[in-house]
């Protein structure tokens, strides 16, 4: 079998859903790193160099190109196994299993994918797109800072970016795992600690993101 018709199987979908998970897994990391800056309350001073440096770099801007090309990858490829798993079983089972064979968020990856692609939308909306057009056709970079800052006074905008990190948290408790395990890294000896880490991980990113804009409401962060 050809590595083409290989990743149009099933198996060759699950494995570029982990390959491109795991890749979106470290821009999460650095991605909260950057953002946690603001932390430092220091008027955004070093959040603005590490903001700078990401969108100025032409390594990072090129990576960044691929970052959008595996997510949507990931989400597509996320879908269509969905579709596909739902289209095998065209009668519904009588009774549920429930969370006696998986766990309810395993069953909602599609879902929860789905959440975390409409956050996506509006934060490109708010930030990523109004800046990366200023800086391509306008007059340079834009404050970030004070977007977060301004933007962050709206509770509408609070609410729906702590829903977003909600779904995003839940997504990796089932992702981060089994993005390992299809890779055949989940073996026995370390299961444990795998999960352990997925677990601390898919609590401590999500968490982060969530208080910076409650953070900025509630004037922690000036």
């Amino acid at each position: 079998m050809s590595w083409k018709n290989y990743f149009s199987t099933s198996v060759g979908k699950k494995l570029q859903m982990s390959l491109t998970g795991l890749f979106l897994i470290l821009f999460l990391i650095v991605h909260c790193y950057i953002n946690a800056q603001i932390f430092y309350n220091d008027g955004g001073e070093r959040f603005k160099e590490a903001a700078h440096f990401m969108g100025t770099n032409a390594v990072i801007r090129t990576i960044e190109l691929g970052l959008f090309g595996f997510l949507i990858l990931h989400i597509v490829q996320g879908l269509m196994l969905w579709s596909k798993n739902r289209s095998k079983r065209t009668v519904k089972y009588a009774v549920s299993a429930g969370n006696a064979t998986s766990k309810w968020y395993s069953r909602s990856m599609a879902l929860l994918g789905t959440l975390i692609l409409l956050f996506l939308i509006v934060h490109l909306k708010a930030f990523w797109g109004p800046n990366r057009y200023s800086q391509t056709f306008g007059a340079g970079e834009l404050d970030l800072f004070t977007m977060m800052r301004d933007e962050f006074q709206n509770i509408v905008y609070v609410v729906i970016y702590v829903l977003g990190c909600l779904s995003l948290a839940w997504h990796l408790v089932h992702g981060f795992f089994s993005a390992f395990q299809t890779l055949g890294l989940g073996m026995n000896k370390y299961k444990g600690m795998i999960k352990t880490v997925g677990i601390a991980f898919s609590i401590i990113v999500p968490f982060i993101f969530a208080l910076m804009p409650i953070a900025f409401y509630l004037g922690w962060i000036s």
